[in-house]
């Protein structure tokens, strides 16, 4: 007879006995004893039969849109049928009104599994966004769900949330939500149904759960606040662009699409004021342009801080490291913050000249051109290097206004772009 093994549900490593931490993953008491298939059904396997590439049907043809344009371009263009979207966020932050936004406009059949919510309360939201018509599953038991879809399956499943599904444990265990991903995932691909399944997420911000799950999906969204908008982001697509973004206004009436995220971010923006520069950034294949803001003040401590928010805190450090080498700018005694006005949050070595610029700004107490829009990585040696996208960038800044720009096409160090501002 053969003997069992034990498999980690978080990354399927196996071993003839459980172990306490996992080696593959490092996750700690985490095997589970899998049974060998019976004997009869190994002697009855069949070898699997071999598929030339140009049987394969292409999915990508049957894509679909999600009825926002938005929506949409994050995804890169549209749903792909038999695609499973996993769609994270904080509690609070639109998960549940972005699906009744894309249900009122898709014309596919679309079934809401209500998991976490009643039917009465999906209908009051329903009503205040206009959604006349939604057919609602009331079901977090995995097989009769199943039963359910296979007899009669919709074109477009929404499930909120994947975390109150009982599958094989407790709703929201690790064991139960890679259970029931897996089980919708395989029901997906085998009747071309699109999935978007809403998952929690954790205090550090990322989908609760194995991170099986998000190997399991196709792609993974996260909705997350940015100031008065909610800005979805694609962290994984296997059918488009990874770092893609989408903006939206909550409204009383609902999610409204922001058709010009760079007009909305700098409408706030001062004019004439130090420490305040313009940065034509890239987010995925979307140019953006966003205000960096910086403040130098004196340290009462004996090391001075250092504050970043909505961008990368060690490119940050690196550019302030330059300034103070390659141009003697007096860092040491300073407390300095540095800020990407608007609440986003943008990883892009296109903004490096910016940040320069607005702190170099902020000590001398002098302000850039309120037309002087910024781009290019700055080097450790002081020069600006070229960046991904730069047409796409000009292209943006010209189309938001404005009428001058830095950047490696025109200029080649750190030390001529600020005499350029000083001129």
């Amino acid at each position: 007879m053969a003997k069992a093994t034990y498999a980690c549900v978080e990354c399927g490593y196996r071993t003839p006995k459980p172990l306490g931490r996992c080696p593959s993953c490092g996750s700690w008491e985490s095997f589970q004893e899998v049974a060998p298939a019976p004997a009869s059904r190994r002697a009855k396997s069949s070898p699997l039969p071999l598929l030339a590439l140009s049987q394969v049907d292409e999915a990508e043809e049957r894509r679909f849109s999600s009825g926002l344009s938005e929506v949409d371009r994050v995804l890169g263009g549209g749903f792909v049928t038999g695609e499973v979207v996993l769609l994270g966020g904080e509690p609070g932050v639109g998960k549940s009104t972005l699906l009744l936004e894309m249900a009122k406009r898709m014309p596919q059949r679309v079934y809401y599994v209500a998991g976490e919510e009643s039917p009465a309360q999906i209908k009051l939201r329903a009503q205040r966004l206009g959604v006349k018509d939604l057919l609602l599953v009331r079901e977090t038991r995995l097989e009769p769900l199943l039963a359910l879809l296979e007899e009669d399956p919709p074109e477009v499943l929404f499930v909120d949330s994947v975390q109150t599904l009982e599958a094989g444990g407790s709703p929201g265990s690790l064991v139960a939500v890679r259970e029931a991903t897996s089980a919708l995932v395989r029901f997906a691909k085998g009747r071309g149904v699109t999935v978007v399944l809403v998952g929690h997420v954790t205090k550090e911000g990322v989908v609760a759960g194995p991170k099986s799950v998000e190997h399991a999906v196709d792609a993974t969204l996260y909705l997350e606040t940015a100031g008065p908008y909610r800005v979805l982001r694609s962290a994984k697509n296997r059918f488009g662009p990874v770092g893609e973004i989408g903006v939206f206004r909550m409204e009383e009436a609902g999610l409204l699409e922001v058709e010009n995220p760079s007009e909305a971010f700098l409408k706030e923006r001062p004019l004439g004021v130090p420490g305040s520069a313009v940065a034509l950034a890239l987010a995925g294949e979307r140019a953006l342009a966003l205000e960096v803001q910086a403040l130098a003040a004196k340290t009462p401590f004996p090391a001075p801080r250092r504050v970043v928010q909505g961008l990368d805190g060690r490119r940050v450090d690196v550019v302030l490291a330059v300034l103070e080498r390659r141009l003697g700018l007096p860092l040491a005694n300073l407390d300095v913050y540095v800020n990407l006005a608007g609440g986003l949050k943008v990883q892009d070595p296109g903004l490096d000249l910016a940040v320069a610029l607005a702190v170099y700004s902020a000590v001398v107490g002098r302000p850039l051109p309120a037309d002087l829009a910024l781009v290019g990585e700055v080097g450790l040696a002081g020069e600006v290097r070229r960046v991904a996208g730069l047409e796409r960038r000009l292209r943006e800044g010209e189309r938001a206004g404005f009428g001058r720009f830095l950047h490696p096409g025109n200029l080649r160090s750190l030390q001529e772009a600020v005499e350029a501002y000083l001129a």
